[in-house]
């Protein structure tokens, strides 16, 4: 659709860490395009991560991209369970609740509910 966010970019240090984790905790699909991309989908929006020594994080100014969940709780245990790192514990904010996370390439994303 003309003029709609499409597709999501991100850096990851390593590859197959965070296709690990992002299949075990969401159930995203993955493709491989070559040693240095993975495309996923399954996710609610396609996009990719690309090898880079750099990672995307709101301290440096990064967009965050959040995620829906209806049980945050279970979602939060997957994360670590799956080796994610919880940054922000959850909180309450007008609409519902969230936390944030580091997943294993560095990269931070937020997981929200609106119960």
């Amino acid at each position: 659709m003309t003029n709609h966010i499409n597709y999501v970019e991100f850096p990851a240090v390593d590859l197959a860490a965070t296709e690990q984790f992002f299949k075990q905790v969401f159930a995203w699909q993955f493709e491989h395009y070559g040693p240095d991309y993975i495309a996923f989908s399954n996710s609610g929006l396609d996009g990719g991560f690309f090898r880079s020594e750099l990672a995307s994080n709101t301290a440096n100014g990064s967009a965050l991209v959040v995620l829906y969940s209806d049980e945050l709780e279970q979602t939060m245990h997957n994360v670590k369970q799956a080796g994610g790192t919880i940054c922000k514990e959850i909180f309450s904010f007008p609409g519902g609740r969230r936390f944030h996370f580091i997943e294993p390439s560095g990269n931070e994303l937020a997981v929200w509910t609106a119960s």
